[in-house]
């Protein structure tokens, strides 16, 4: 399906979270700048919270930092260059987590937000004023302004939250689920919706399915305005070879009953045909053989290089995703 652009660039709509999800969303940012369209990036703030007394959305801040070119390329979070005078002050007096460390250009950003946050702004209105320091050649929203923080629920009952279980345990306690309290009744955060409903192209990265990705279509009125949209929705796996790219999205996967392959995550987003989200689905050539398998759910499997070793690399596969979305 080709879409018509009417003289100008395609509007084109990224779901997105973490590290592989900011690292796509990049390249994506220069295909669609490069054509003269316009991009709008939800962004998952399930695995925000509340720290010292700070508001910190990792997942937004890796967009931010990324898009604006200043991410820390070595550790994939955080800012380039950064210092960790600050967290270590707060340490020694107790304060925080010692094993969450935070740099203190990142703790900039907390602070601006919070400082906002507490004069009355909304999520939306703070993101806005935070990356309107930089060009980033697209715009940032947050997938809803309330807190549905994602806990981890272990067996015996323990919830701790996801940053803690993620970062200080490295997913090792299983979990018996995930849960984002209060996200039943979140609104999608202003312009969500709108941007979705006017795209030309909705593109789903190859973020965690169950954590990154799970929170943003469980927001009510999400989920169902990329099944409406009238435009094509394009999936990248990021599963390559059986394996996560990145992170303990196999852990996530495990407790929701997903099997760890491309074709298993096509499934889980299930075909807009049959109530789910997805038209196509890109997968690595290390998966050409699931090809059949996905095709069985509904959704058109694209066999493509999916390894985003390098800017050059990252943007062929955002190519290829606007490809076959027929732009």
């Amino acid at each position: 399906m080709t879409v018509a652009t009417s003289g100008r660039g395609p509007r084109v709509v990224v779901l997105a979270g973490g590290v592989g999800g900011s690292t796509f969303t990049a390249g994506v940012r220069d295909e669609v700048a490069a054509r003269a369209g316009a991009l709008t990036v939800v962004c998952n703030t399930g695995d925000d919270l509340w720290l010292s007394g700070l508001r910190i959305q990792p997942d937004v801040d890796s967009m931010l930092y990324a898009l604006a070119d200043v991410k820390d390329r070595i550790r994939g979070w955080g800012r380039a260059g950064d210092s960790t005078r600050v967290s270590a002050e707060l340490h020694a007096w107790g304060v925080g987590w010692d094993w969450f460390e935070l740099g203190d250009l990142d703790l900039g950003a907390h602070i601006a937000r919070t400082s906002w946050l507490r004069e009355g702004l909304t999520p939306t209105e703070v993101l806005a004023r935070l990356q309107a320091r930089w060009q980033l050649g697209a715009t940032l929203l947050p997938m809803t302004d309330a807190e549905v923080d994602t806990h981890v629920v272990l067996p015996d009952g323990t919830r701790l939250h996801f940053q803690e279980w993620w970062t200080r345990h490295r997913a090792r306690l299983e979990p018996e689920g995930f849960e984002n309290a209060g996200i039943d009744t979140a609104p999608p955060a202003s312009g969500v919706v709108e941007a979705i409903r006017a795209a030309d192209a909705v593109l789903i990265a190859p973020s965690n399915p169950i954590v990154s990705i799970g929170p943003i279509l469980a927001v009510p009125g999400i989920a169902q305005a990329v099944r409406e949209s009238t435009a094509p929705v394009v999936g990248v796996s990021p599963i390559i070879g059986g394996a996560p790219v990145r992170g303990m999205a196999d852990v996530c996967l495990r407790v929701a009953g997903v099997p760890c392959t491309a074709a298993g995550v096509a499934g889980q987003y299930g075909s807009r045909a049959h109530d789910g989200v997805l038209d196509h689905w890109l997968i690595g050539e290390e998966d050409a053989a699931e090809c059949d398998t996905v095709a069985a759910t509904g959704v058109v499997a694209h066999v493509e290089p999916l390894w985003m070793s390098d800017a050059a690399r990252t943007r062929a596969l955002a190519v290829a995703a606007l490809r076959a979305a027929g732009i």
